[in-house]
């Protein structure tokens, strides 16, 4: 697998994570700037899930006595020619994490961490939400990319996701913010 010990994957996760938080905030501000307020909302919530599972992370470092480390983030994507461009990098971004989440359970069955590879479960079962949602939704945008008034009206009716209200979630730092 890795070199680096679980631990220092999940601080790197927790990078990973913000990262995600950021593009999704500046894909619902483009959404924003479109004045698609249902898009734009879809993505503002999923900001605040990634954010969320940062801090679950961070909580889990603390909990099992690791050094906690935030890193820097890169500055998101922001500029798109239309509404399929940001559904398309938040499907590649779902992919890209869904990825980092399976190596890191790899990493600590490698390891014999069981409560890492416990914690991990959960993520993998999130993704899982994660790319389905997204794949759906990218599908809709297609659809109505000369109308995107037709996306804003799937939005309307359907419920995509959990909204970040999983009862069996991990706890995260700072509370459920």
């Amino acid at each position: 697998m890795s070199d680096k010990t679980f631990a220092e994957l999940l601080n790197e996760q927790v990078g990973h994570e913000f990262s995600a938080h950021q593009q999704y905030v500046a894909i619902a501000v483009y959404f924003d700037g479109e004045t698609l307020p249902r898009l734009a909302g879809f993505y503002y919530r999923q900001a605040l899930e990634e954010r969320n599972h940062a801090m679950m992370i961070v909580q889990y470092l603390l909990d099992a006595d690791h050094p906690v480390t935030i890193p820097a983030v890169e500055a998101p994507e922001v500029s798109f020619t239309d509404i399929v461009g940001p559904v398309e990098l938040a499907l590649a971004q779902e992919k890209r994490v869904t990825g980092q989440i399976n190596a890191l359970a790899g990493q600590a069955r490698d390891e014999g961490d069981y409560q890492g590879e416990q914690f991990m479960q959960w993520f993998i079962k999130e993704q899982t939400e994660e790319v389905a949602t997204a794949s759906d939704l990218l599908k809709v945008v297609q659809r109505s990319r000369e109308n995107p008034l037709l996306a804003e009206e799937y939005l309307a009716r359907e419920t995509l996701g959990d909204g970040g209200n999983d009862p069996t979630a991990p706890a995260a730092a700072g509370g459920a913010l």
